[in-house]
Parts: structure tokens; C-alpha cells; sequence
């Protein structure tokens, strides 16, 4: 196997390494034995991809295997319960119980919820009758839009709520061949003005099979916002700044904004960390040098950012660079959920500590949010009163738009961690609390 030479990051073209690459990273940065063989059982399961930048330039090696960016890269001991993790082990070793391995992992990866809050239920559209593939139709002005040739990421979260696009099971994977659907879907439903490009990460395609998808969109007139989802700049900041064509994603993006639509470059970053290098700096001011708006989000996640400090940090350093920071989100309870989920209570507590060290502009960012079942659900604090102490909640956003903006209370309790563990209160309006149950109808007709 090639040994990985080590390159500056701007000398670097991009190559992906994975599951059959652990032997040669953990010979390279000296991962101890027994860390290299967690990577290796656990990545039979979830998704394991990293790059040259996020080896060289994200993790400090010397705070293995606790280092937050160590963390958010490599599937750790605990993302699995025990008694799985020795099952793959035991059947990876023996080549003879190569089907009872394939069947293993099959019974693992169903048993975490591969598709979390209805997204195969409720969110895929319909039109003259006829499922629409690589679409999610789940608020009224947005629609998701999943492009095939941009179903992977430059890296891999370990605590990616969308993992199951990435273990090559096709009954798992929203995956749109082309724009065709999109559009048609797009005529019949004009209130939705919003098309948020998905994956994955768009940011992996070429700028040619990019403005493929993106181009079809400017001659929408009911369309007046263009989203990317992507993690681009924290994991290949490149893309924007040295790829080949970097120039011309650069120029795409100043067609969209000149055509009237407003591009709203949706970045993730997990850690301030990956706002730290010059890279992401300049891909930031070059993005947004195209017209294009950043936002950024991310979820609380135990291990890796945990704590009011690092948040105020992140914040600030997303407003320094031009960015407006958006959400904080809730871990969603899918894949290894019980190893990165924050309970409600210490979520609120991080959030309201980190918000208050912040300057007013940074003060647009929402959360501890929960992207559930009816709609994203904004804990807006604890209060204590007569009948006890009870969370505030508030549907931000809402399958059915006339919950949007309605609050209620649910039982403070320091153990919750998600919508459904939660104890609704009694007097909760009858319509709000029927969507809180996870009652819902298909979006499109």
C-alpha cells in the first residue's frame, strides 16, 4: 500500500482516503494499536473518509484520541454498543464468515435509525402520483434537492446524520440522476421559492456537473433562493482557493447571484479549529466576493464542542470572516446518537452562556434546535414556576405552516436529549400537540 506523503495542503490535489488506508495513517501519525483496530471495526459500519488537509492541518496529533477534530473524523470506541463492536471484530478476522460479516453489519446499521424524523415517510414528494427520487418536500417554501454525482463529502462527520447516504445501500440513499424532477416538481409547486442543493456535498462535483444542476434553476421565476449545504470549506477549503477549477466555481457563482437569485452558501463547521488556516479564510472571502451570503450551523456534539467556550469562539470567528452564524442544532438521534447527544438541559445552559459573550451582529444565531418529526423546535430556555420546571419550546419551522411560531412547554428533566423524550404539557393546544406525537401527512400531491 502507497505511503501518504506530506505535502503542504496548496500542493496537495485531492484524494480521498478510507477504510483500506487505516493501516497507512496509523503507521504515519503513530495511532496506538489498539485505536487503529476501533477504526477499523467501527468503519465496517458507519462511513470513514478523511483527506491530506484534514490530517495535516485539523488534528493535533499529539491529543490522540481526544482531540475534538480527531474526534468528528475517526469512529471512536463507544459509537457502537460493546457486544456489536467485538461481533465485527471477531467476524472480520476469519475471510470464511465473510456473509455472516455482510449480514452483521446489515443488522447493526438498521438498528440506528438510518432515516431519522420521517424523512422517507414524509419528506419525498409526489407528483401525478409517482415518488420523486433525490427530493425531500418537508417545509412549504423549501424543497432539498440531493444531485447523484454529489452523494459524498470531502470527509466524513462521524456524527453525520445523513451516514446512510455513504454506505453504498441504495434503499437508503436519496440520489436525484438529474435536475428533470426537480423542475417539474418546482412547476407544479410555485410556493416553493427555496431549492437547498444537498448531499452529501455538492462541493465534490466539478464545476461543470455542478452548473448542470444549478443553471436549470435561474430560469425558475418562482425560485428566489439557492442554497448549498456544504462542509467544503472546513475539509477542502481548496475547492474555492487552488482546485483546478476554482476560478470557475468562483464564476458560477457570480451567474446565480447576477441572475437575481440569492446563493446562500450553507457552511458547516463543527470546531473553530477548521476556521483557523489561512485556506478557509481566503475560501471564505472569495465565496463571498461572489455576491454569495454564508451561513453557518452545526449540532452539539459531546467529545468535540461541548462547551460554551468553544461555541463564543466558533461564533466570533464565523463573524470575523463575513459569515452569519445561524444554528446550533441538536444531535439527531440516528447512527451513533448515544455517544455525541448533550441532554436539553446542559444544551440550553451551553447555548445561552456562549450567546451571551457574543456582539449584537453575532446574535442571529438560533438554537439548541431540533430538526424532529413537524418541523425544527427551538428550546428557548427553563423556567420555574408553580407546577414545576418545565422547558420553553417554540416551533420555528413546521410541516403545517400555521405551527410555525407557536410555543409550548414540555417536563424539565436533566436526562432528555430529543423531542421524543420529552413530556409534552397536557395543555398544549390539541393541533400542535397531535404534530409534536409525530402525526404527519406526505408532502406534494
Amino acid at each position: 500500500m502507497p505511503d501518504l506523503p506530506l505535502l503542504p495542503p496548496e500542493e496537495t490535489r485531492f484524494r480521498a482516503y478510507g477504510p483500506r488506508h487505516i493501516d497507512t495513517i496509523a503507521g504515519r501519525f503513530g495511532l496506538p494499536d489498539e485505536v487503529t483496530e476501533t477504526v477499523r471495526r467501527i468503519s465496517l459500519v458507519l462511513p470513514f473518509r478523511v483527506n491530506e488537509y484534514v490530517l495535516s492541518e485539523l488534528i493535533d496529533w499529539d491529543r490522540i484520541p481526544d482531540d475534538p477534530m480527531f474526534q468528528l473524523t475517526f469512529p471512536q470506541r463507544g459509537m457502537l454498543a460493546r457486544a456489536d463492536e467485538e461481533q465485527l471484530g471477531k467476524l472480520s478476522a476469519d475471510p470464511a464468515d465473510r456473509l455472516l460479516l455482510r449480514d452483521a453489519v446489515a443488522d447493526v446499521r438498521a438498528r440506528l435509525n438510518p432515516h431519522p424524523s420521517g424523512q422517507q415517510e414524509f419528506n419525498v414528494p409526489t407528483l401525478d402520483g409517482v415518488e420523486l427520487p433525490g427530493l425531500q418536500h418537508k417545509y412549504r417554501e423549501t424543497v432539498l434537492y440531493f444531485p447523484g454525482q454529489g452523494q459524498t463529502c470531502h470527509a466524513y462527520c462521524t456524527y453525520c446524520f445523513r451516514w446512510a447516504q455513504f454506505v453504498g445501500d441504495a434503499d437508503l440513499r436519496f440520489a436525484a440522476p438529474d435536475p428533470g424532477g426537480l423542475l417539474a416538481y418546482l412547476g407544479a409547486h410555485p410556493e416553493a421559492r427555496d431549492v437547498l442543493v444537498t448531499g452529501g456535498d455538492p462541493m465534490v462535483m466539478s464545476t461543470e456537473r455542478l452548473r448542470g444542476h444549478l443553471e436549470p434553476l435561474l430560469a425558475v421565476d418562482s425560485v428566489d433562493t439557492i442554497r448549498i449545504g456544504t462542509k467544503s470549506v472546513a475539509y477542502w477549503p481548496q475547492r474555492f482557493v487552488t482546485d483546478q477549477d476554482a476560478d470557475d466555481v468562483l464564476r458560477l457563482f457570480e451567474r446565480v447571484t447576477a441572475a437575481g437569485k440569492q446563493l446562500a452558501v450553507m457552511a458547516h463547521f463543527s470546531h473553530p479549529r477548521e476556521l483557523d488556516t489561512d485556506l478557509a479564510r481566503q475560501a471564505m472571502a472569495r465565496i463571498r466576493a461572489t455576491g454569495a451570503v454564508v451561513y453557518c450551523q452545526a449540532p452539539l456534539i459531546a467529545h468535540v464542542n461541548d462547551d460554551a467556550d468553544v461555541w463564543s469562539a466558533l461564533w466570533r470567528a464565523e463573524l470575523a470572516a463575513g459569515a452569519v452564524p445561524y444554528y446550533l442544532f441538536v444531535e439527531r438521534d440516528t447512527g451513533p446518537h448515544d455517544y455525541f447527544k448533550v441532554p436539553l438541559a446542559r444544551a440550553v445552559d451551553i447555548f445561552a452562556a456562549a450567546y451571551r459573550t457574543l456582539p449584537g451582529l453575532a446574535r442571529t444565531v438560533r438554537g439548541p434546535a431540533m430538526s424532529a418529526t413537524p418541523g425544527k423546535v427551538v428550546v428557548d430556555g427553563v423556567e420555574d414556576g408553580p407546577d414545576g420546571r418545565h422547558f420553553r419550546l417554540r416551533m420555528l419551522q413546521a410541516r403545517d405552516p400555521a405551527l410555525v411560531g407557536r410555543p409550548f412547554r414540555a417536563r424539565w428533566t436533566p436526562d432528555a436529549a430529543w423531542l421524543d423524550d420529552l413530556e409534552i404539557d397536557p395543555a398544549t393546544p390539541a393541533d400542535l400537540a397531535a404534530a409534536l406525537r409525530g402525526s404527519g401527512e406526505r408532502t406534494g400531491t
